[in-house]
């Protein structure tokens, strides 16, 4: 009653503030979990920063008392759907979106549309330098077929990308950060690193690939009088490298210039944008209109050819030898260049005697001489095809200074390298998905509709230029015989200076757009923490200029200006650029293929055939342009991924690498199920079962020590405790003990996993641990456990018992179990032995397990120095000396160096003092009993004595003694002069003399053999079947091994685990 009395007083007061809820708006938060990871948060869980009066206040809903308990991790969904629906990506800049600041919710909301956000920034960043600068070269050398596959091979690399990055940038919302931000998020922190760092120095290079064409144009073109190097009167390599000098020079200054805009602000970068967008597409236009009138109307530019070799313009004032001036035949200054005086019986150049000079139009309409390509090697003179030429092939080219030469040695793959460029710039839109009003919308409309207009220009431009230009012109990458105009402005209407000064301009606006965008990469890179040493280009001004990554672009890129050659420096840009494609192509087909429940992209016209097609055609392009760039570039990435892995901060990003991962697994998971493992493949998956003390700290570090020596870091190792109480209640107990596990791995080095059961008593929970450890085919198959220290003493009873019990049910498992004596004595990973010997006492087959162990020990530093020796045991009738010879034969096929000894052990009479010790262990045998019999055990004590008189005596030497351990037989020797003193004991007790005694001999044996060895290994004996003789079996093993210092007891799984076979 008084419960329906509270729900119905409080009902009233529920409505108001439900009402108020949908007005509120839930924000997104950061919020960092318990191991200290940061995890993206979503307005479904409710902020702790939100004060417990707004929670209440918020949640006062008493009819939904049934979910009032986890209303804080599970609020309700009225509460939260206006702040769904109204969740707005707002341009955080080069802030990651999991830091913004809830006060930037006042920022008015982004509003660009495709058409100004996507398409026209992406047409920017394509169209470039490239295009003006070495198209019609390009054209000229590769031919229209060669350069048309050239531009279709590069072409359609983007358009699959952009394929691709569509698919990626709609599963989603994506914030400012672009590329870098889809690819760390899909591919991990490692993939998205590396690219990112490769999308950094792509986009650097790009800049000082943008301000050597900038100063190339302005020092070839508009004012080749402002060279400090002077290049008249220079040839070959000296005027060469007079015109990288005065590249380098200007390019700093330049590069300075820029740096300092940048600097100064950004916003008058952007600013300008639009203003170098207008130079882009008038030029454009300006080529178009051009090619129109050329059809109708020629333009007039002359070139003149001695022979068929093409002469610079400013060798000669007019193109002939001789001109007739009032009926007086006059030497001109072409004359003058090829002879020794201007007179007309002067000596001349061979090839300018014994040739014609004539002249032909640079733009003679609509031609197809240039479909082929034509490569040059450096320095050959430029020739036109099909025209008569008379040299003597014998003799070099003389006065070569006069002609127009090849500046480098070109084919197909320099071209590919050289001309890939032109063609980045894809990424352009989804860099500035912060500020559109619909990027999943905007994003594969406008950079598809860029591609596809920047691929139709390209492609007819590759046509047009083949069609309307001389093939010798096309050639001419300088214009050195056009009047040094550039080659693309001689098709230009209504003039060349309308390509020069847009050119000029947009190869200006595009550097000064990669000197923006670079360091704004380097600082979100640097923000994410995943690679440390970079976290100090994370800081800049107080706006979040990035000021410290600015510096570090402008250095890189100084690099790019010292290499000083355009065409040098493009191969380098387009590894980083194709680097970056592949690995978005690579995202997007793992993400299919990998059928993530999260990957749901908006965009539909996606498959990871296109993907991965995408990603073999950069990967192609990439050893096609320039292998050992390739290589480097891919060895930067890779050192990026390692470095990452190892040292950067673990991020937990949801990415598609975990997806492989869990595929992977499951995959080889399945395979493992399908049988067990071949004895070749057989190695030891350990389950090390540690206790924990009261604070939950691990009481055996120095197992997790043996462990890691053991497996050499390879294999299943899970270590695994218990702990005592219910689950409920000792849940946190059981969390802090599984921290201190990993801790303590982690201090080990040791790779594995832990493991914490709650059980009611621990030795249940030891029996659970070597039950579920492990999954599927990935389970151990040995357990590690420590010898139970002071176990004599009564308080340490239970724990000796439970030690037993996990013996037998390894047994029953078919486990191999490994038993460490005096653990604190074992050295840790940091000590090493310099010499000394691992002994191993092989007195019953295991399976080979003590052979493969101490192998497996001298892997690892700790023990490599150590010698190992073999010690078996021969019986009276067996013959040693051929049992050796075996054991050396046994060695060598195993492949294992060793000493091999066989120590003869003869049964000698049972001394008294092994009498007396039995008695003393079955006297305090006894006492324990009488300490520890419950009620019910007393009376299942009677019943067992009554049963044992009632049936049959078995023999006590019989081999099918129920009393001796099961396949103990070899281990305890039958003792044939046992019969004195059996009056004193009784036929039980009859059987534990004749194995004290056997524990004695051996142990004797063993001192005496190995006192000194820093391990022994040994069988260790299987305990008894009935749980009588428990307390007699520790102390048979106590016998054993007395006296040594480090004993590693070892029992067989029941299965062969070493071979001699390949």
């Amino acid at each position: 009653e008084n419960h329906y009395g509270f729900f119905l007083n409080k009902t009233y007061l529920l409505w108001l503030p439900l009402l108020n809820i949908g007005s509120k708006s839930a924000g997104w938060c950061f919020c960092v979990s318990g191991d200290g990871h940061p995890k993206e948060s979503s307005p479904f869980i409710n902020s702790s920063a939100a004060t417990d009066a707004e929670k209440s206040q918020q949640y006062d809903g008493k009819n939904m008392a049934l979910f009032e308990e986890e209303m804080d991790t599970s609020p309700m969904v009225s509460s939260l759907l206006s702040s769904l629906a109204n969740y707005s990506n707002l341009p955080t800049g080069s802030k990651e979106h999991e830091e913004a600041e809830s006060a930037e919710g006042s920022l008015s909301a982004p509003q660009l549309g495709t058409l100004m956000g996507v398409y026209l920034p992406c047409i920017q960043n394509i169209f470039g330098v490239i295009l003006f600068l070495r198209m019609t070269w390009m054209v000229g050398i590769g031919g229209v077929f060669g350069s048309f596959i050239i531009v279709f091979m590069c072409c359609s690399t983007t358009m699959l990308t952009a394929i691709s990055m569509s698919a990626i940038a709609t599963n989603g919302v994506v914030p400012a950060g672009g590329s870098y931000y889809m690819i760390s998020r899909s591919l991990g922190p490692e993939f998205g690193g590396a690219v990112g760092i490769c999308f950094y120095l792509g986009t650097t290079f790009a800049g000082a690939m943008y301000i050597l064409g900038c100063i190339e144009i302005l020092l070839i073109y508009i004012i080749p009088q402002a060279a400090i190097f002077k290049i008249e009167g220079l040839e070959g390599p000296e005027a060469e490298a007079a015109l990288l000098n005065n590249m380098r020079v200007y390019g700093t200054l330049v590069l300075s210039l820029m740096a300092l805009v940048v600097f100064v602000g950004v916003k008058y970068v952007n600013k300008l944008a639009l203003v170098f967008l207008a130079c882009v597409i008038l030029s454009i236009l300006a080529v178009y209109a051009g090619v129109i009138k050329t059809a109708v109307d020629p333009p007039v530019f002359p070139v003149c050819l001695l022979g068929n070799r093409t002469l610079l313009s400013k060798a000669y004032d007019v193109c002939a030898k001789v001109i007739e001036i009032d009926n007086e035949t006059v030497t001109t200054k072409l004359w003058s260049s090829f002879c020794d005086s201007d007179s007309l019986n002067a000596t001349c150049d061979d090839y300018f005697a014994n040739n014609n000079v004539t002249e032909i139009q640079g733009i003679p309409g609509v031609t197809s001489e240039n479909l082929f390509g034509n490569y040059l090697e450096k320095g050959v003179i430029i020739e036109k095809r099909g025209l008569a030429s008379d040299a003597d092939p014998d003799s070099p080219p003389t006065s070569s200074n006069r002609y127009v030469l090849a500046d480098i040695t070109s084919f197909f793959t320099l071209l590919v390298g050289i001309y890939f460029p032109s063609v980045t710039g894809i990424m352009a839109g989804s860099n500035r998905s912060g500020d559109l009003r619909d990027a999943q919308k905007s994003i594969p409309i406008g950079t598809i509709a860029a591609i596809t207009t920047t691929s139709t220009v390209y492609m007819s431009c590759v046509v047009l230029f083949g069609a309307c230009i001389e093939g010798v012109v096309l050639r001419d990458k300088f214009g050195e015989g056009v009047n040094g105009n550039l080659v693309i402005g001689t098709l230009a209407w209504p003039s060349p200076w309308v390509i020069v000064i847009g050119s000029f301009f947009s190869t200006c606006g595009a550097g000064l757009q990669s000197l923006t965008g670079a360091p704004r990469l380097l600082q979100a890179i640097s923000r994410d923490g995943i690679i440390p040493f970079l976290r100090v280009f994370g800081h800049g001004k107080a706006n979040g200029e990035p000021t410290w990554a600015l510096l570090l672009t402008a250095s890189i890129c100084e690099i790019g200006i010292i290499i000083a050659s355009l065409d040098a420096v493009a191969p380098i840009l387009s590894m980083f650029f194709l680097m970056c494609y592949m690995f978005v192509n690579l995202a997007c087909a793992l993400q299919t293929l990998l059928r993530t429940p999260n990957w749901r992209p908006r965009f539909k016209f996606y498959h990871w055939a296109l993907s991965f097609l995408g990603m073999s055609l950069c990967l192609s392009l990439m050893f096609i342009c320039s292998w050992y760039y390739a290589i480097v570039a891919m060895g930067i990435a890779t050192c990026i991924y390692k470095y990452i892995e190892f040292c950067g901060a673990e991020k937990e990003w949801g990415d598609g690498i975990r997806g492989i991962s869990l595929s992977a697994a499951r995959f080889a998971l399945m395979r493992l199920e399908e049988g067990p493992p071949h004895t070749k493949n057989w190695r030891p998956q350990i389950l090390v079962l540690v206790s924990v003390d009261a604070e939950q700290n691990v009481e055996q570090p120095r197992l997790i020590s043996l462990t890691n020596q053991l497996k050499a870091g390879k294999g299943l190792t899970i270590v695994g405790t218990s702990v005592q109480g219910t689950f409920l209640d000792n849940y946190a107990e059981a969390q802090r003990a599984d921290q201190s596990l990993r801790k303590l791995m982690e201090t080990e080095k040791v790779k594995g996993f832990s493991q914490v059961v709650i059980s009611s008593n621990l030795r249940d929970g030891t029996s659970h641990l070597i039950q579920i450890g492990g999954l599927g085919g990935l389970k151990h198959n040995t357990v590690m456990v420590s010898w139970p220290r002071n176990w004599k003493q009564p308080e340490y009873h239970q724990q000796f018992r439970n030690f037993i019990e996990t013996v037998r049910e390894t047994t029953v498992a078919s486990l191999a179990l490994l038993v460490p004596k005096n653990i604190a004595a074992y050295p840790s990973n940091g000590e090493r032995f310099t010499e000394g010997h691992i002994d191993v006492w092989w007195i019953v087959h295991d399976g080979g397990m003590l052979m493969l162990l101490p192998f497996l020990l001298r892997q690892n530093k700790v023990w490599r120095k150590c010698k190992m020796r073999i010690f078996t045991v021969a019986q009276m009738d067996d013959n040693s000396i051929q049992m050796k010879k075996d054991l050396i034969t046994f060695l060598y096929h195993l492949r294992i160096d060793a000493a091999v000894e066989v120590v003869e052990m003869h049964d000698g009479d049972i001394s008294a003092y092994t009498y007396e010790k039995t008695l003393v262990m079955e006297q305090r045998s006894q006492i324990l009993k009488q300490m520890h019999l419950t009620k019910n055990e007393m009376e299942r004590e009677v019943q067992l004595i009554h049963n044992k008189n009632a049936s049959t005596p078995t023999s006590p030497t019989s081999p099918t003694s129920p009393a001796g351990p099961a396949g103990a037989a070899a281990t305890w020797t039958d003792n044939k002069g046992a019969d004195k003193g059996t009056a004193l004991l009784s036929p039980g007790p009859e059987i534990d003399v004749r194995r004290m005694h056997t524990a004695m001999r051996l142990n004797e044996v063993i001192t005496k053999k190995s006192k000194e060895a820093k391990l022994v290994l040994l069988n260790m004996p299987g305990p008894p079947k009935n749980r009588v003789g428990n307390e007699n079996y520790m102390e048979f093993l106590e016998v054993l091994t007395e006296g040594l210092n480090r004993v590693l007891l070892v029992r067989g799984g029941g299965r062969e685990v070493i071979t001699i076979y390949s």
